[in-house]
């Protein structure tokens, strides 16, 4: 009995050995005569074949991310590879530059680059968001006339517009601003013109003027609102604010002039009217560019800083006035 378990066991190892050694052999054949590879299949179709199927990928993936150009923001692609392993003959040659050209040829390029409006309207376009702010700046700068206008928008296109240097963008948009002309009054052409409100009633509340005021001058405040002085017999209705003489003085917002001219302790004053009857004093002039009637722009130069009227040295006299009542001023500016 054991002899005969004896011989069916070295015969069970025999066949054992016998298929280890099948089994070597047909690796070594396999592995002779082929090599293990990927099937690459796009939209269900093989394309070709790759050894290396993290490197093709990781290509393809910059190429989507980063694209191959200038100012390409990145490549869509509909159908990206599928990778199946598989033994493929010695004799044949993989394809990864084929394959890459082939995914490059079926996807769609966007162009990244900076469009510069004016009015909303498109009117130029430039590489870099940096070139974009350079425009911008230099208009500013320059004091183009329609600065207020321009605006940036970042574009994303399939196809990239004819792009321009920043220089090349300021010289298509730039606009000079009207030249003013400017009436410097003199002592035959100084007459008082317009009405005026020269009342004493103040309010310390601040209420809303309905519009928005810019300084006419900068400088150190002498002088404020409602302060008693032994030059003035009442309150102080507005707010002297000094600087040199000759100094421009800025209209506070737009509107018109409803006095211009030479009024007692105001010396030579411009009062504009602007809407919801709030009405801007600039006293103590020593020139005055506007005459009553006249429309004027927020910002526009409509007189020049002096001592003229009651006044101990240069400085300007700003009143805010609603229906005659005078407002501190600097409940809205300074």
């Amino acid at each position: 009995m054991l002899r005969k378990i004896f011989v069916n066991t070295k015969k069970s190892i025999k066949l054992i050995l016998l298929l280890i050694i099948a089994t070597f052999l047909f690796i070594g054949v396999v592995a002779f005569l082929y090599k293990p590879t990927y099937r690459v299949l796009i939209n269900g179709e093989q394309v070709g074949y790759t050894s290396n199927k993290s490197e093709l990928q990781s290509k393809i993936n910059e190429y989507i991310e980063n694209g191959d150009g200038e100012n390409v923001a990145f490549v869509q692609v509909e159908n990206l590879p599928e990778y199946q392993l598989c033994l493929l003959k010695k004799g044949i040659v993989t394809n990864d530059d084929e394959i890459y050209e082939k995914i490059k040829s079926e996807g769609t390029t966007y162009y990244r680059y900076y469009a510069v409006l004016e009015n909303q309207e498109e009117k130029a376009y430039v590489s870099t968001f940096e070139d974009a702010e350079n425009v911008v700046n230099t208009l500013k700068s320059k004091e183009s006339n329609n600065v207020d206008n321009i605006t940036i928008s970042e574009k994303y296109e399939t196809e990239l517009k004819d792009l321009i240097s920043a220089d090349e963008a300021v010289a298509k948009l730039y606009v000079e601003k009207p030249k003013q002309t400017i009436k410097v009054a003199t002592t035959s052409s100084n007459k008082s013109s317009g009405k005026v409100n020269t009342s004493a009633n103040i309010s310390s509340k601040k209420v809303n003027l309905g519009i928005s005021l810019i300084r006419p001058v900068s400088g150190i405040i002498t002088s404020r609102f409602a302060a008693s002085s032994r030059i003035r017999s009442s309150s102080h209705t507005g707010l002297d604010i000094a600087t040199s003489s000759g100094t421009p003085i800025k209209a506070a917002a737009s509107g018109t002039v409803t006095f211009s001219g030479t009024k007692g302790s105001y010396g030579k004053l411009v009062v504009i009217t602007h809407s919801n009857g709030v009405q801007t004093y600039y006293g103590h002039c020593s020139a005055l560019y506007v005459s009553a009637g006249q429309k004027v722009a927020q910002g526009q130069k409509i007189a020049a800083v002096g001592s003229t009227g009651n006044s101990t040295g240069p400085h300007l006299h700003l009143e805010i006035r609603i229906n005659g009542v005078a407002y501190n001023p600097q409940n809205y500016l300074y």
